[in-house]
């Protein structure tokens, strides 16, 4: 350890970081061979969840900038996985959907991140796995909040 540094093994953020690398390489692999990445991925997956996200609303979902969104949003129009309106209905966002062709391409993607979680979480019990997931929830929860007001 350096001298007033910290311990990185006993550093949680730490820990948290490695553990999110691992799990984007691990998924990085999975998807490849589906001619996607991650951020592909959570593109589709979060036009699954909500149709009719804009640009900048896909982008803060998948932690990426707008300009990325952006460029990878015209990609998966031209290939035929989004769909957008050539003019914004209201503003000036252009809100996404997905295509057939899209929801065919998340559904392989879908199973094939679920395989690497599904690995991930293999050497945990069920009750394991639930405790780690209220604790991630809770630790993400307690940073969103606005630490000027009382709790």
């Amino acid at each position: 350890m350096s001298q007033g540094g910290v311990d990185l093994n006993t550093s949680l953020g730490y820990l948290l970081k490695e553990a999110s690398s691992v799990l984007r390489t691990a998924m990085e692999e999975v998807l490849r061979p589906l001619g996607m990445n991650v951020t592909h991925y959570s593109c589709l997956e979060l036009l699954a969840q909500r149709p009719g996200l804009s640009n900048s609303e896909l982008a803060r979902g998948a932690f990426v900038t707008r300009q990325t969104m952006n460029v990878l949003l015209q990609a998966l129009e031209r290939d035929g996985y989004v769909t957008r309106p050539t003019e914004a209905p209201v503003g000036k966002a252009l809100p996404a959907r997905l295509t057939p062709r899209g929801r065919r391409s998340l559904e392989k993607a879908t199973a094939a991140v679920r395989s690497v979680e599904v690995r991930m979480l293999s050497g945990m019990t069920e009750a394991e796995q639930a405790a780690a997931f209220r604790s991630l929830r809770s630790m993400i929860d307690s940073l969103r909040e606005d630490p000027e007001e009382p709790a």
